[in-house]
This record gives structure tokens, C-alpha cells and sequence, in this order.
């Protein structure tokens, strides 16, 4: 078995006019729902250039991003959680997963300042957007539906999606899987296809490369 823990994750979108019957659908078919605002911020390491250019081993390499999540919103009588650092490996092949995007990550939880911390590990703030929209649980399922909202470059602040600005949906596991007789990949691979059949007709969920 790999040491590696996994996501298991499929992606759709869609324009707002479809936002209410997506909206119904998914509420009816999850266990909770509550809105989404989160702020993310990646980071890429300071000699990223040079990783993009120069010859590693195994050849030039797309440098590997550290990315920084708060969600600024907590469920009705929750705590701040702070902020969550995490990143993902290259995901596994289509051959081996033609269905869903499997993928190694890691992740890391900081009470502070997270933005300081991943300084301390060598690497810089590359972008940054703001998230909006509904996050729902479904089992071991997390699915979030936003629009991504700019950062005004004086304030700091997001600035109000346009009306026509694209929906996102990201249906993936809650948290790191180990593929372990327990927790094997093809469990969570099934629940994540359960989400795409019954959303099928209204929304297309796909699985991609990223």
C-alpha cells in the first residue's frame, strides 16, 4: 500500500441562470448546508522560476504550490479554525483512475499567522481570491458551489462576482484517505460517482488534471 493519503475529487460549472434546480438538488441529496466564504492564497517556492527552467532531475518540473485556505464563515455556534495550509502532488493517471481525480495531498492546520509561516518555508505569495457561495457534507463528502471573487488591489477586499461570473463545484473528500483496507480509495471513488449520477442532466461533474 502507498504511504501517500489521498483526494478523491470530480469538478464541475455551470452559468448562474441554472444556479436554483443545482441549488435544490443538492440540498435535497445532502446531510447539511451552510454559506461559503473562504479566502485562499497561493504560494510557490522562492526558486520557482528556476525549477521552471533548469534541469532537475527527471527534466524542468512545474514547481510544487503551497496553498493557504480560511474559510470566513464557521457554521452557526463553531470556532475559528484558522487557517489551512495544503498541497497536492501530480494526480494519479487517467489509467489508473479514469473516473474521479485522485491525487496525493497533505495538510497542515495553523492557529497565527499562516502567511508568515509559509515565508518561513521558502516560498511566496503568488495569488489570492476570495470564495463564495454554499458548502454542503455529504458522508465523507465535502461539495462546495462559488463564484471567485477579485481582491481589490488598494483594499485587500473581494470585489462582488459579476452577475454572469461562472459557478464552481468541487465534490471531494472532507479529508486526507490513506488507501488502506479500511479506508480504500474505490469507497470514496464510489461516493463521489454516487454525487455525479444523481446531479446528471442538471450538472456536468468531470475529472480533471490540475
Amino acid at each position: 500500500m502507498s504511504s501517500h493519503q489521498y483526494e478523491v475529487a470530480l469538478f464541475g460549472e455551470f452559468f448562474s441562470r441554472d444556479l436554483k434546480p443545482i441549488l435544490n438538488r443538492i440540498t435535497f441529496y445532502s446531510e447539511s448546508s451552510h454559506p461559503m466564504q473562504a479566502r485562499e492564497i497561493v504560494f510557490e517556492p522562492i526558486d520557482a522560476q528556476y525549477q521552471r527552467t533548469h534541469d532537475v532531475p527527471g527534466g524542468s518540473q512545474e514547481p510544487l504550490l503551497l496553498r493557504a485556505r480560511k474559510d470566513l464563515i464557521t457554521p452557526l455556534g463553531g470556532e475559528d479554525t484558522g487557517w489551512v495550509l495544503y498541497s497536492y502532488l501530480k494526480p494519479e493517471s487517467v489509467r489508473a483512475h479514469p473516473e474521479a481525480t485522485v491525487r496525493p495531498w497533505a495538510t497542515c492546520h495553523v492557529i497565527g499567522d499562516a502567511l508568515s509561516f509559509a515565508n518561513a518555508l521558502g516560498y511566496v505569495r503568488r495569488s489570492q481570491i476570495y470564495k463564495r457561495g454554499y458548502l454542503f457534507r455529504r458522508g465523507l463528502l465535502l461539495i462546495q458551489m462559488f463564484q471567485q471573487e477579485q481582491v481589490d488591489p488598494k483594499t485587500q477586499k473581494p470585489i462582488p462576482a459579476h452577475s454572469d461570473t461562472l459557478w464552481e463545484v468541487e465534490v471531494k473528500t472532507a479529508a486526507p484517505i490513506r488507501n488502506s483496507q479500511e479506508t480504500p480509495l474505490s469507497s470514496a471513488i464510489e461516493q463521489v460517482l454516487q454525487v455525479q449520477t444523481f446531479m446528471k442532466g442538471l450538472l456536468d461533474l468531470r475529472r480533471q488534471d490540475v
